[in-house]
């Protein structure tokens, strides 16, 4: 996950981080201004620093976005039983809608999100999209073709920056769904390893079979010898959304699509001679990454 997909802080269930959560004498949830923010650079540092790039009333709202995909997108890695992990896309389906009604959880995103909803009015829908997405998180879902990976890429990391350029006051669908998959897909295929460790494997079932290999094979033998050519192929399809994307700038909301300004940097470490997935470190420095965003800044595009 991701794009989507950074190494994730251990999962506290909801639930359970209700009785740790500061309470004020009338029994609501003191506000935290800067935990969000702590917590969003240690755990998802693009967008993080994606979000310095908004003006400064902006970067809250920004946070409580991220952090909210952030917890959507880690309860498949905290959970294997379909029954739980459906529960707790429930649960955030209610909080959300309670936070949206001003009855927030008492729960730090999602009294972030309330307060989201108090200034911006954002379509629930792309809310609901985003959860609905998670289902296809579970270990024992896969991927038929590149297409079907393609929807999940939108419905999760498209949605997203579909949301946070509404944030910044102008919305851009089409070029959310070119970033948004662009990112997820390098996210994807840097986590390979990650995702195999509990059993997930993103990459579509027809390349692989192209490739002589299975998810099977890939879950047995943790190798990614033969994994090239899928590698290739999926790292070109987002190549090319990004390049379609670069063609549009959208001005005051280009904050909400600067992480996928990060994704060459990742493809072309997937796609060098003699790679493995594997094996290979795959992580690109910070400075790096900031580099990539302030020249996308400065460009005015991704």
């Amino acid at each position: 996950m991701e794009g989507d997909f950074p190494l994730r802080a251990p999962f506290v269930p909801p639930l359970a981080r209700r009785s740790t959560s500061p309470v004020n004498g009338r029994g609501k949830v003191k506000r935290l201004p800067n935990s969000l923010q702590a917590n969003l650079r240690k755990i998802d540092e693009d967008r993080y620093h994606a979000a310095l790039f908004a003006p400064a009333e902006k970067r809250a709202q920004l946070f409580a976005l991220y952090a909210f995909h952030h917890e959507i997108a880690r309860i498949a890695e905290s959970v294997r039983d379909p029954m739980m992990h459906a529960i707790r896309l429930q649960w955030w389906r209610e909080a959300v809608e309670g936070a949206r009604e001003g009855k927030p959880r008492p729960h730090h995103t999602v009294t972030a999100l309330a307060d989201l909803f108090a200034k911006v009015d954002l379509p629930q829908d792309l809310f609901d999209a985003m959860i609905d997405a998670r289902e296809d998180d579970m270990a024992d879902v896969t991927f038929p073709d590149l297409l079907m990976l393609e929807k999940y890429c939108d419905a999760t990391g498209g949605n997203l920056m579909r949301l946070a350029s509404r944030v910044l006051g102008e919305a851009h669908d089409d070029l959310a769904h070119l970033a948004g998959v662009t990112h997820a897909l390098a996210g994807i295929l840097r986590a390979i390893p990650f995702h195999a460790a509990r059993g997930k494997v993103y990459l579509p079932d027809d390349l692989l079979a192209a490739a002589g290999t299975s998810r099977e094979e890939i879950l047995r033998t943790h190798s990614g010898k033969k994994l090239a050519p899928v590698i290739a192929r999926i790292a070109q399809f987002a190549r090319d959304h990004l390049a379609a994307g670069r063609g549009t700038k959208p001005g005051k909301a280009l904050p909400a699509f600067l992480p996928a300004a990060t994704a060459p940097l990742y493809l072309d470490r997937v796609t060098a001679p003699g790679f493995d997935a594997f094996t290979t470190a795959v992580e690109i420095p910070l400075y790096r990454r900031q580099f990539a965003m302030l020249r996308a800044s400065w460009r005015g595009k991704i």
